[in-house]
């Protein structure tokens, strides 16, 4: 329920903490640094863990028609380093879970930021996130149990009115993204949430791992149910890593297909761009097992690497593995 931002002051850089105090905004100093480049990642950070933290909490769980709280156990991992283990271990939602998920990184990520700052630093802030876990559940007890927050209280909690960065740093948070995970897992079973979740853990940890988040060579994506990869100047190829439906329809295996973009309009057949394609596909590599995390991201890392490889990988025979990879192409249709 906090925004942070960094602000000069007499050589150094501030990192400030603005939250609502009643109908009021209110900052105060959480620490300061040498230079802004480092106080950057720390905000980054800590926005990103103040949205995560605080968004399951101040909305409502619609799904199966119905109106009922998101958990509030993640909030633990914000001063307990030994419950951050526990944003990776639930099965409440794709959702849910997909924001557990984030929320661990997030942490992560402001572990490596606190680690080349001064000692104060790293206090300063461990402070601040168990003040804003404190706060919050406080006014979260206020609201579904009527118990007062104690005085000296500053930040306000409003339900569906979050204080947090615009979109939270993470299109995850926005409702349609919630929507839609929603809909994937509309009539599964316990089980197949389960497995569906842990499906979801191992696709986006693979993406995280590997330098396809951070490529600016081509467009790289994740979003449930798939990775999604286009390097440039690969021949209009893509390649897309898809986990199983999670009711059992579909090839029921994880699958890596590259495809080729084809043009609707036959007469640009050969242009560098197209107006408008279809994705059809060249062959693909059903897996047996669900894949580990590493193997995928290191599909991922030569890609971004080396995007030649996309165009040979497409011409590799079925019984064959694709080139520097375990994963071996069981259909051809090119």
């Amino acid at each position: 329920m906090t925004i942070y931002c960094q602000h000069a002051n007499r050589g150094k850089t501030q990192i400030l903490a603005v939250y609502r105090n009643g109908g009021d905004a209110e900052s105060s100093t959480v620490t300061s640094l040498d230079s802004p480049d480092l106080a950057a990642p720390v905000v980054d950070a800590l926005n990103r863990i103040s949205a995560l933290a605080t968004v399951p909490v101040s909305i409502f769980d619609e799904r199966e028609r119905r109106v009922a709280s998101y958990p509030t156990e993640h909030l633990a991992a914000l001063t307990d380093r030994a419950a951050r283990a526990d944003l990776l271990s639930g099965a409440h939602s794709l959702w849910y879970e997909s924001v557990c998920l984030e929320l661990h990184q997030a942490l992560a990520d402001l572990d490596d930021a606190l680690a080349v700052v001064p000692q104060p630093v790293r206090v300063a802030v461990e402070a601040e996130l168990e003040m804003e876990a404190r706060e919050l559940r406080d006014a979260l007890d206020e609201y579904s149990e009527a118990i007062p927050s104690p005085e000296g209280n500053r930040r306000s909690w409003d339900h569906e009115q979050p204080f947090v960065p615009y979109g939270g740093g993470s299109p995850l948070l926005r409702t349609a993204a919630r929507e839609q995970l929603d809909r994937e897992e509309e009539g599964l079973t316990a089980e197949q949430r389960a497995d569906a979740v842990a499906n979801l853990r191992v696709l986006v940890t693979a993406f995280e791992e590997s330098p396809a988040a951070r490529a600016g060579s081509g467009v790289f994506s994740v979003e449930y149910p798939e990775i999604f990869a286009e390097p440039y100047d690969a021949d209009h190829l893509f390649l897309t890593v898809r986990v199983p439906e999670p009711d059992g329809t579909g090839k029921g295996a994880w699958c890596i297909e590259i495809c080729r973009w084809e043009p609707d309009d036959p007469d640009e057949e050969g242009e560098d761009e197209y107006s408008s394609a279809t994705g059809e596909p060249v062959l693909e590599c059903r897996l047996t097992a669900v894949p580990r995390p590493d193997d995928i991201s290191g599909l991922l890392s030569r890609l971004v690497a080396e995007p030649e490889l996309l165009p040979v990988w497409a011409e590799t025979e079925v019984g064959d593995p694709l080139v520097g990879t375990k994963f071996v192409v069981t259909t051809v249709s090119r």
